[in-house]
């Protein structure tokens, strides 16, 4: 007498993009094991809408920008499976990662997986100063999961278990000092917006203070100084978007 297997859990790969051509080809590449790819694009000037869709993405377009989190909420909101992994365009799933992901949701032990993440900055992926296990929830239940409403460094949450995935989500993050800069302008100006709307102070004092502190947190006592070049100039970086954040805080209306 046969046995009938139990049904294959179904998974969506979710993520959000604005011209992120570039990326997009070896990012949706690596999610051909999940069963949907839902793509919510904003605004995009070049083939980010036609490259998701030549891979088989379902596309949403919107006009607006909410921020990151509202934005990603959106993207799981359209997914239709029972799990969803929520990645970024210039992210890549490795083939022993997306075996072990498929194992997880098949499984289904814990309603969320974190994944370690191994990211380069300025072509070197490093692995001190706080950048290794970069440790994050992606994987979750689709049911039991939200990201928070932040415009910037938001959360997926999960209303259950959850557990540690073993094997590395590659992030291919941070290629030129002018991609250092821009992003560090725009992530510290996003996140004083935050703080302000919170009833936060900053100011000059707080702004040199919080970035020598984060200077010597990622260098010294996060071992930074073990990347070599790499790993001072990217402890000097959150040092800067540090100061411009606590300043912005203070000082912008």
């Amino acid at each position: 007498m046969t046995t009938t297997p139990p049904p294959r859990a179904t998974l969506s790969a979710i993520l959000i993009a604005k011209n992120e051509a570039a990326d997009l080809p070896d990012c949706l590449a690596s999610l051909a094991f999940c069963d949907e790819i839902v793509v919510v694009e904003n605004g995009s000037t070049d083939a980010t809408r036609a490259i998701c869709e030549a891979a088989g993405a379902r596309v949403i377009v919107t006009d607006d920008w909410p921020g990151f989190g509202p934005q990603k909420q959106r993207a799981l909101d359209a997914a239709t499976c029972e799990w969803v992994l929520s990645i970024d365009a210039d992210e890549r799933v490795p083939a022993d990662l997306a075996e072990t992901i498929r194992r997880a949701v098949d499984t289904g032990v814990a309603d969320g997986w974190r994944l370690d993440r191994r990211s380069t900055f300025l072509g070197k992926f490093l692995l001190h100063g706080g950048w290794y296990p970069d440790r994050i929830l992606r994987l979750a239940r689709r049911s039991r999961a939200r990201f928070t409403s932040d415009v910037v460094h938001e959360r997926l949450e999960v209303d259950g278990a959850v557990a540690d995935l073993p094997g590395d989500l590659l992030h291919h993050s941070y290629r030129s000092i002018d991609e250092v800069l821009d992003k560090g302008r725009r992530y510290a100006m996003a996140s004083a917006a935050t703080r302000r709307a919170r009833g936060r102070s900053g100011g000059l004092f707080a702004a040199i203070v919080r970035a020598k502190w984060a200077f010597l947190r990622h260098y010294f006592l996060k071992a930074g100084f073990l990347d070599g070049a790499h790993g001072f100039v990217a402890a000097l970086a959150k040092a800067q978007e540090t100061f411009w954040r606590w300043l912005a805080v203070g000082w912008e209306k």
